[in-house]
């Protein structure tokens, strides 16, 4: 792990209190002072800041598709791409057990910590550096967003298909869920009331585990 002073390489933002940076570096299992308080301001901040810039961006497109290209930036595996450019895992702060394991380099702990950042910069500056900031950051993924459409997720799509065609909404059951705590696997079969066709996936939760299952699906439906 490096230290740092009262800055993070590629933020662009010198901390006025140090303190914040490093509390927002600091994982929970390092000990019970950490960031998961600033991670939820650090949320809904980013959130803020990328609903402006997309309302902004986009003045005629209507909620569901700002909603959309919304979540297409803040979900967890956009903010941590944007952390692995920032090398965060070389700054998290964790516990002795966790180093072994290579916890600092878990994507969902880089989304978190990258979130528990921004509220650090947002305390220490204000709201205008924090959107300097977020804006800067998310400016490649925003200008390289697709299409709205492309954007719903599997289950949307599928169940959207088959509304548009007067036909029922699919089932989903958990059929196993094996391993560890911090290393869960579902996997999740999905079914059509009206097809005896059914498809299984699996995924490291069981919404990843449904939205898979529910490609297979819709794949099958548009082409048969």
């Amino acid at each position: 792990m490096c230290v740092l002073k009262n800055d993070l390489p590629g933020l662009n933002y010198s901390f006025r209190n140090p303190q914040r940076l490093q509390l927002a570096l600091t994982h929970r299992s390092h000990g019970p002072i950490n960031n998961e308080r600033l991670e939820f301001l650090g949320d809904a901040i980013v959130g803020m800041v990328v609903a402006e810039i997309l309302f902004n961006l986009h003045p005629d497109l209507p909620e569901g598709a700002l909603t959309r290209l919304r979540a297409g930036v803040v979900r967890g595996e956009t903010l941590a791409d944007i952390a692995i450019g920032l090398d965060l895992s070389s700054y998290v702060r964790i516990g002795n057990a966790e180093k072994k394991s290579g916890t600092s380099r878990r994507r969902s702990i880089l989304a978190d910590t990258l979130e528990a950042v921004f509220a650090a910069v947002y305390l220490d500056g204000g709201y205008q550096e924090a959107v300097k900031v977020i804006t800067e950051l998310t400016r490649e993924t925003i200008a390289n967003l697709p299409d709205p459409e492309e954007l719903k997720d599997p289950k949307t799509r599928l169940q959207e298909w088959l509304q548009a065609r007067g036909r029922e909404v699919p089932e989903y059951k958990i059929v196993s869920e094996t391993g560890a705590d911090h290393a869960k696997e579902f996997v999740v079969k999905c079914r059509l009331v009206d097809d005896p066709v059914s498809f299984s996936a699996s995924g490291s939760s069981r919404r990843k585990a449904q939205q898979a299952a529910a490609v297979l699906m819709l794949d099958r439906l548009l082409n048969i």
